[in-house]
């Protein structure tokens, strides 16, 4: 089972959520973005490069959120999500075609990625 990090990254009362782009796997499924976790490196760490990576902003990971596991066909994944402040940076659309600053009451309108779902769901509290 794969690790992989998601961030929460919240603003004005709205949560930031990332469109994957077609050709990927899970194309058109939103998701709080992240990514795999390499070998010998921490998930917060693991965050803040792949937000880097994937939207060129600076990031502070903070407290830890849930942990989901989601046995997709191409890969079986335990997803860790984690509080994250945005410290620098403009959102790039590097690896999404679309992203949104969403209140979360609205955050169930979105088609997202099954292993997302009980963030998404702690969010809603």
């Amino acid at each position: 089972m794969k690790q992989v990090t998601a961030a929460v990254i919240e603003k004005d009362g709205k949560i930031f959520i990332a469109r994957r782009k077609p050709g990927d796997t899970l194309a058109g499924k939103w998701e709080f973005p992240g990514g795999k976790i390499e070998p010998g490196e921490t998930p917060e760490a693991c965050l803040r490069r792949e937000l880097m990576e994937e939207f060129g902003v600076d990031t502070k990971i903070g407290e830890f959120i849930c942990s989901s596991k989601f046995d997709y066909k191409h890969l079986p994944i335990e997803l860790l999500a984690y509080r994250t402040e945005h410290l620098s940076g403009d959102f790039n659309l590097n690896d999404h075609d679309r992203i949104e600053w969403v209140a979360p009451a609205d955050l169930v309108k979105y088609d997202f990625c099954s292993a997302d779902i009980p963030v998404l769901n702690i969010l809603r509290k």
